[in-house]
């Protein structure tokens, strides 16, 4: 009878420990989904303010037309985009174009004074800034599962659920921005 006891208590501590690694595992997941989430409604944001920035630079940039052009694509196809690499790469594009609109504003010295270009712009760069901490806070998440299901006991217990729980992606600096900013006077 003490033995059965004993292996009974092992077993019930063996089936908490598993659960609570199993909990974890669930919570770190939908985190890392929730914070993804955030990064997405922030891009959606971005894009939708976008044609109006468009517009606004169309009444002073007329023949400037191909550059406009290409920013409304990079912003449909970053729009279309699905998962996160492919979101990722997609937005990368994209924040490339936006270099190239921003640089027209300084050829049209009326368009930098424009109150609705400025105002247009202020939002973006407010936009940009709560982007890039949705990013960092993204990332944090991923690196705590992912450390959390690549850790020695719970890789085991992980590997049980037949990969439920897999690696997740870090959300990455475009290889353009991570080039030194070339300064000259």
């Amino acid at each position: 009878m003490g033995i059965t006891l004993i292996i009974i208590a092992v077993l019930v501590v063996l089936a908490m420990w598993l659960v609570s690694i199993y909990n974890n595992c669930v919570k770190l997941k939908n985190q890392g989904e929730e914070a993804y989430a955030q990064i997405d409604a922030h891009l959606k944001q971005r894009y939708d303010l976008i044609p109006n920035l468009v517009e606004t630079v169309k009444g002073y940039a007329k023949h400037e037309e191909g550059t406009l052009t290409a920013v409304i694509e990079a912003r449909n196809k970053a729009m279309s985009a699905t998962g996160v690499e492919e979101k990722d790469k997609a937005d990368k594009a994209f924040e490339g174009t936006l270099k190239s609109l921003f640089a027209l504003s300084e050829a049209y010295p009326d368009l930098k004074a424009n109150t609705n270009f400025l105002d247009l712009q202020a939002q973006l760069t407010n936009l940009e800034k709560e982007i890039l901490q949705a990013r960092k806070y993204y990332n944090g998440v991923v690196k705590t599962f992912n450390t959390h299901i690549e850790t020695f006991p719970n890789s085991l217990v992980v590997g049980i659920f037949g990969g439920k729980f897999k690696k997740m992606s870090y959300v990455e600096v475009a290889e353009a921005e991570r080039q030194n900013v070339k300064v000259q006077f």
